[in-house]
């Protein structure tokens, strides 16, 4: 698949976002302002020092990478599932962290923890190993763990029973008889589970994929990645992952010897636990009842997703608390709630139980890859609006996809200009070095939680990374740096909605006026007056939404 994030790839979609060019002056009311791209691929924003970039720079200041990488350290210790022990290990460092930081003791730091039933025991894999059986009876380890931060840790998928079986292993569904193993490269699926285990398969060992996770430097990384999956809670079949190094190792043992066999042994611990949510909150000073939430999932094992987004987070709520505490930053007229727990569920949780109204949300996932590295970039998925209907350049879809949307659905706000603009003036506040770019809504995280409640939301991550859900995603990945410029990006935008000034109000529109015209252009140059419409929609009703936020302060 295309790396479409690779310089040669993205000048012809942006040839004018990438120097650090300067489009035409753009006047709104009385004010003129540059309408700059710098290094973000996207449509351009006026530049100023109102809006996010009234927090930038005290943020980035505050954001500790030495801190933050204790955290991003401590949790990648950790296989972590919903409410288990590694999940628990994490949200205890959270709690202790943040009470730490005065939230819970300090007025107008609030600290709150909700439980919620978990639906189901909490899984915790404790040991595991698969090993290739030799006719002579000898045998080769090919992939193990011991440790919970041992790097095989997702040969294992999340809710899979505990086994012990050994057997002949086959590479066709069609072969299997009573007491087999199914050896395939297909994902493991509820529909391909099922029916090896109506065929009498003893366990199945997958070595699936995604096409996106294939490393397009040379270096074949992806060949030893071991790809992250759950199965459905209960489930009785023995399952195990494996890397395509091992799949093509065990295609040739099969080729040259004209059988396998292989013994797989997995230990996993149950306990019932309720699921924890945590919620810091910076009061409001103004009308608190109002608040801006920005969520960050705790579940999932890896560095990147989401050590990197729930530490990052845990650092912007300390750092912000002590900014606030000190009057470097103006306490926000809304509040500004942090919120760690379990995807999704978070959300809905927060939404359900802390008896304030949402007037805009942040997802903070994955936060923190090196594009060195992985080759993953700073993204701002926006919501839903006309660029999820026809995306045009400057717009691309990730290799995510595309997620469908209802034309009649849209409701234009100005929130994801706001985060725009925030992205803008991180990589101003750093000599436009940072490579940023935004694209349509696609879909997958805590975001969709609150846009399906008519509440605007964006989402901050990176991608497309070669080792995303997979066991290659461990430190070596994280950029400490990089988790401060999207930090301080993210909760820039979180302060500019919470604490919306008049001032701010003339950056917004020229910014509307700069994105209505790359729009509008775009939509003609392929005859599509319709989307061109749309837009003009959009943009009349962002440019309200603008005006009716700003007008108070």
């Amino acid at each position: 698949m295309l790396n479409l994030f690779q310089p040669s790839i993205l000048r012809p979609c942006a040839a004018l976002l990438l120097a650090g060019s300067i489009l035409p002056m753009v006047t709104s009311e009385e004010a003129a302002f540059e309408v700059v791209s710098e290094s973000h691929i996207g449509p351009p924003v006026a530049s100023g020092n109102s809006g996010p970039m009234r927090f930038v720079p005290a943020l980035h200041k505050a954001f500790d990478l030495e801190r933050v990488m204790k955290s991003v350290r401590f949790a990648d210790q950790y296989y972590r599932a919903p409410a288990n022990d590694g999940y628990q290990a994490v949200m205890e460092h959270i709690e202790e962290r943040l009470r730490a930081a005065g939230f819970g003791s300090k007025e107008g730091f609030e600290l709150k923890i909700f439980e919620m039933d978990l639906g189901h025991k909490a899984w915790t894999p404790i040991s595991a190993r698969l090993e290739l059986v030799s006719p002579d009876g000898s045998r080769k380890v090919l992939h193990e763990l011991n440790e919970t931060g041992d790097r095989d840790r997702t040969m294992l998928p999340q809710n899979c029973p505990s086994a012990k079986v050994e057997g002949e292993a086959v590479m066709h569904l069609d072969q299997i008889i009573h007491g087999k193993i199914l050896l395939t490269e297909a994902p493991l699926s509820h529909s391909l589970l099922r029916r090896a285990r109506m065929r009498g398969a003893a366990a199945v060992v997958s070595g699936s994929l995604y096409p996106f996770n294939e490393d397009t430097t040379g270096k074949l990384r992806h060949l030893d990645a071991i790809q992250y999956v759950k199965v459905t809670g209960g489930s009785k079949m023995p399952v195990c992952q494996i890397s395509q190094r091992t799949l093509k190792l065990l295609r040739e043992e099969l080729k040259k010897s004209g059988i396998l066999n292989l013994a797989f042994e997995a230990n996993i611990k149950f306990d019932d636990r309720k699921l924890e949510t945590i919620v810091a909150t910076i009061v409001g000073g103004v009308t608190p009842n109002e608040a801006v939430p920005i969520v960050s999932h705790v579940q999932e094992p890896g560095a990147c997703d989401n050590a990197s987004g729930l530490a990052g987070l845990l650092e912007s709520a300390i750092g912000c608390a002590a900014l606030v505490e000190d009057g470097t930053i103006p306490r926000p007229a809304r509040s500004v709630a942090f919120v760690w727990g379990d995807e999704f569920r978070q959300s809905e949780t927060w939404l359900a139980q802390s008896k304030r109204t949402a007037v805009a949300a942040i997802s903070s996932d994955m936060t923190g890859e090196s594009r060195e590295v992985t080759g993953a970039m700073a993204l701002l998925e926006r919501m839903p609006d006309p660029g999820a209907l026809i995306p045009l350049e400057p717009d691309f879809h990730t290799p995510w996809g595309a997620g469908a949307v209802d034309p009649e659905s849209l409701s234009p706000n100005g929130f994801s200009i706001m985060a725009r603009c925030a992205m803008l003036d991180v990589s101003r506040h750093e000599d436009g070095k940072w490579l940023t770019g935004d694209h349509p809504w696609e879909g997958g995280s805590d975001h969709d939680t609150f846009i399906n409640m008519d509440v605007p939301a964006v989402l901050f991550w990176h991608f497309t990374d070669y080792a995303y859900h997979t066991s290659l995603d461990r430190l070596e990945n994280v950029d400490a740096s990089e988790m401060r410029r999207t930090g301080t990006a993210i909760l820039a935008t979180a302060l500019s909605a919470a604490d919306p000034r008049k001032s701010d109000l003339k950056r917004y529109l020229a910014s509307i006026e700069a994105e209505l015209e790359v729009r509008v252009k775009a939509a003609k140059k392929v005859s599509d007056m319709e989307l061109a419409g749309q837009w003009e929609d959009w943009c009349k009703g962002a440019t309200e939404w603008f005006k009716n936020e700003c007008k108070s302060r």
